[in-house]
């Protein structure tokens, strides 16, 4: 397995790339075999002829390009399998908990599907994890994105005219996104609040500069992949209630609280935006699932007759695309590198690891992952 098609996006609201040239310059050298769909890196800021002078092929189209191919890598999960050979290894985001038909099309089709968001948190996977890198450029997006909204600034500013007091940020949920947003709204001058159910991550917030929101819900933790452990209602009415005070003093708020395979909990509901300030700016990070906040839409911006703004932030990956590519690249370089068998010169599917065990899902006509057999 050492001959790699690298598709163009079909989604228009897809902005990234799966390979940037450098990656595929280092990738040849290793002994594959690449061709590029023409006009794929375009909009991440890379023209076929940085693909051509990095080594790769270029094809016309998708469908042209699958032929004699081993490994396919894309983005977002495929429209169409149709014409991608059988025993071809497929690399993309699947969505599997919600995309039970796609997954059997694929088995029925022979296709070895890897999906990028069952990636194993470990150490040893975290320079193939998707979900960090990306989550990651989301979360600082969602900051600038607030800040260029708000009808103030966000740092202390003192003038002839008088001292301007800084804004006050309050992220919900710190994992990679909300961390990256904290420290992206401590280097902008803000003054922020932090809160997770998880308290092990109290250490990182003040390590940030920014103050931990204490809310005593009884016994709590995270799952092995690092995620925070689903709430009952009584904890997640209790800490809605905890959280609404700090909105109600706070000029922007973001909400992070999105857990692959489940749907979003609601944390802010209309009561507690209707006691928000005028012109104070929410970003629900998790509206693609459910949305944290009430009333949010996918893609829209609503604003509330009380002056309260609610931003969509679902995939603001996007709107940086050079950098998520390059991202994104790496965690694919990466992951073509650890199965790379430099003796035969091939990448070899290897379910002893512990890597491709937890995200091939399908296999020699079978789902063969444990969670969605």
């Amino acid at each position: 397995m050492k001959k790699i098609l690298v598709c163009k996006e079909t989604d228009e609201k897809e902005t990234r790339t799966a390979l940037i040239p450098d990656d595929v310059k280092r990738l040849i050298a290793m002994g594959f075999e690449i061709t590029v769909v023409k006009g794929t890196g375009v909009k991440s800021g890379f023209s076929d002829k940085d693909y051509e002078k990095a080594g790769a092929s270029l094809v016309d189209s998708n469908e042209k390009g699958y032929k004699n191919k081993d490994i396919v890598l894309r983005i977002l999960k495929p429209e169409s399998i149709k014409g991608i050979e059988k025993d071809t290894l497929h690399l993309s985001y699947l969505d599997p908990f919600n995309e039970k038909k796609l997954l059997s099309d694929m088995a029925k089709a022979g296709l070895q599907a890897v999906s990028l968001e069952m990636i194993p948190r470990t150490t040893l996977a975290q320079k193939m994890d998707v979900q960090s890198s990306q989550t990651s450029l989301a979360g600082y997006t969602a900051v600038v994105n607030a800040a260029a909204r708000l009808p103030k600034i966000l740092p202390m500013m003192v003038t002839p005219s008088g001292t301007i007091n800084p804004a006050r940020v309050f992220v919900i949920g710190v994992g990679v996104a909300g961390l990256q947003a904290i420290a992206t709204a401590k280097r902008l001058g803000a003054r922020v609040d932090a809160f997770d159910t998880r308290p092990v991550v109290e250490e990182q917030v003040k390590s940030l500069g920014a103050s931990f929101v204490k809310i005593d819900l009884g016994e709590m933790g995270q799952t092995d992949q690092g995620y925070a452990k689903e709430l009952t209602p009584e904890q997640v009415k209790k800490q809605q209630e905890a959280q609404a005070k700090v909105c109600e003093r706070s000029d922007i708020v973001i909400t992070t609280a999105k857990v692959f395979g489940r749907k979003a909990p609601r944390l802010i509901g209309a009561d507690v935006l209707d006691r928000m300030k005028p012109g104070a700016v929410v970003v629900d990070m998790a509206v693609s699932t459910g949305g944290n906040v009430e009333g949010s839409k996918l893609y829209q911006e609503v604003i509330r007759d009380n002056g309260v703004i609610i931003m969509s932030g679902d995939m603001l990956e996007r709107q940086v695309p050079f950098d998520a590519s390059k991202m994104l690249s790496g965690n694919f370089t990466a992951f073509l590198t650890h199965f790379y068998d430099k003796e035969k010169k091939e990448l070899v599917v290897d379910l002893d690891d512990e890597i491709m065990k937890g995200c091939l899902l399908t296999k020699d006509g079978k789902i063969i992952h444990e969670r969605f057999k």
